[in-house]
């Protein structure tokens, strides 16, 4: 993979016009790529000791596990996010990573991760910016279980799901691949498997949107958007920010 067409290289540079010192950071930081295999832990809640990873290919999922042994999704993670980054910096995971298919990831050292912000301050600057971006999709996350209905939660996540994959070249407003089950929407979204079929069943024959065999298809885009009340602001992706 091209560093300079990376998934984390396009996300970053949203943020700051990057230039060849800071590319070449970015470079030393993929040096350690890894293939990683579906449903085995990348990392263990409450594990220590260990390194951040950059995700280049792939999908993985964010949860929780609860006292009583169950599963609580927290996020999905796209081609161009840091994993582990908040849990190497506090020295102990607070939650476990999973792949949901088969990816690429690049460790990170902390110290790798240390001397890169020592020695490109304005790429310090775009990851600080990666990871405040990833705390306020979780915010919105939250008023989304606690405020939106459910036809209107589907869609919110959709369309940001969308974006986001759109920052990294792998999404546009017609639609993206997407390997969620009906299971991991439940989950993420506090729903019932059986309720995420019949919004998603609702949204389609509204003809909004399509969720079928791996692909989201959006029918009505705009529609979709006034249903959810979409507003992508907190996604913060004019670019870019920093010249």
């Amino acid at each position: 993979m091209n560093t300079n067409t990376s998934p984390l290289t396009q996300k970053l540079s949203a943020f700051v016009a990057l230039a060849e010192a800071e590319l070449a950071v970015l470079e030393q930081l993929h040096q350690r790529r890894r293939t990683f295999e579906a449903g085995r832990d990348l990392v263990h809640q409450g594990q220590s000791e260990q390194a951040a990873y950059i995700l280049a290919a792939g999908w993985v999922v964010s949860y929780k596990i609860q006292p009583d042994g169950s599963r609580q999704i927290v996020d999905f993670q796209i081609p161009g996010d840091f994993l582990g980054l908040r849990s190497v910096l506090l020295h102990t995971s607070d939650h476990g990573i999973e792949p949901i298919v088969e990816i690429e990831a690049a460790e990170v050292l902390v110290s790798d991760l240390l001397q890169a912000f020592a020695e490109t301050p304005r790429l310090a600057t775009a990851i600080l910016w990666a990871v405040s971006r990833d705390e306020a999709m979780v915010v919105e996350h939250l008023v989304g279980l606690g405020r939106r209905d459910a036809d209107a939660r589907m869609a919110h996540f959709l369309l940001e799901l969308g974006v986001r994959l759109s920052l990294v070249g792998m999404g546009s407003k017609k639609g993206y691949a997407c390997p969620l089950t009906q299971y991991h929407l439940a989950d993420a979204l506090g729903l019932s498997a059986i309720h995420v079929n019949r919004v998603l069943r609702k949204l389609r024959e509204d003809e909004l949107v399509t969720f079928r065999d791996g692909f989201v298809t959006f029918n009505n885009y705009e529609g979709l958007v006034k249903l959810a009340d979409f507003d992508p602001a907190y996604l913060d992706q004019k670019r870019p920010l920093l010249a």
